[in-house]
């Protein structure tokens, strides 16, 4: 079990409260504002995290960079996969590639 199966394995018993509380810990410190792909819609929607939370909702579409693997998140969390506004999150993206093999498009 690697480092992200064993934090997904920690936060199963955690309340939603302890959730947002834990969130709002990593958004504090999450790249995502400073990503070229990043953009004036998902500022202004407060989009953030998208290694846990997934694909951008409606703002995101065009992948014009990626910094996720230089987010202090990255190696706290053991996230393996980039471009998680346009992709998923490392969950989803973890899930596909275990499934497909690779990721469709």
């Amino acid at each position: 079990m690697d480092k992200f199966e064993q934090m997904m394995q920690a936060v199963k018993g955690i309340s939603p409260a302890e959730m947002a509380k834990g969130a709002e810990k990593y958004k504090a410190v999450c790249t995502c504002p400073t990503c070229p792909t990043y953009n004036t819609c998902a500022k202004n929607a407060k989009e953030l995290l998208f290694c846990a939370t997934g694909k951008s909702f409606m703002c995101i579409s065009e992948e014009k960079g990626c910094i996720c693997p230089n987010c202090p998140v990255t190696p706290e969390w053991g996230l393996n996969h980039k471009f998680f506004c346009t992709r998923g999150a490392e969950k989803a993206q973890r899930f596909e590639h275990a499934i497909w093999g690779t990721k469709m498009v």
